[in-house]
């Protein structure tokens, strides 16, 4: 039998989005969200550090998953081709989650410690790709500036996926900012 309901971390997630969203950030208590979403303070603790953290769940097993999926991924592909290819794999799950993203992004928008914090994830993500890349045998200093370049178009077509308003998907953005980045390379 499972320690806590199924779902937890997302309950918690969610419950924390809608009080900063109601109260604001600071004002927001990690009892709070945990009694928000009918669960103990103890409970929030086994699953997040602290508050920041209820609005980063899972970064730890995206970086492994894409880290994992790119020592698998074809060795025909490009370095940045192999990359697109594991960002596209996950995005039609984002797009199912674009309204708790909308609100998440405004949070973050609002509170320069928390952007601190993505940056900090965002670097990481890098880190893990450029070993990723390393390990298919790309040599440095590509594997660094590929999983650089890469955690930016991410980034990048992560913005404008929340900005469209003709809500395109994650994936197309996703492509655009890969296809711009290509153009940039070309021309330069």
């Amino acid at each position: 039998m499972a320690r806590w309901p199924g779902g937890t971390p997302e309950r918690l997630q969610e419950a924390a989005i809608e009080l900063f969203t109601e109260r604001g950030y600071e004002r927001t208590t990690v009892a709070e969200i945990a009694t928000r979403a009918g669960l103990t303070e103890r409970t929030f603790y086994n699953h997040f550090a602290d508050k920041r953290e209820v609005l980063f769940p899972g970064q730890d097993s995206f970086i492994a998953g894409v880290q994992d999926a790119l020592g698998r991924a074809p060795t025909e592909q490009s370095p940045l081709e192999a990359v697109r290819a594991v960002f596209t794999a996950g995005s039609d799950w984002l797009d199912q989650r674009r309204n708790a993203a909308e609100r998440r992004r405004r949070i973050l928008d609002a509170h320069p410690d928390l952007r601190e914090r993505e940056w900090a994830k965002l670097a990481a993500l890098a880190a893990a790709i450029a070993d990723a890349l390393r390990g298919r045998g790309v040599p440095e200093p590509a594997a660094t500036l590929t999983a650089g370049v890469s955690v930016t178009a991410y980034h990048c077509a992560a913005a404008r996926w929340l900005a469209d308003p003709q809500h395109g998907t994650f994936g197309q953005h996703l492509h655009a900012s890969f296809d711009e980045l290509h153009r940039t390379a070309r021309n330069w």
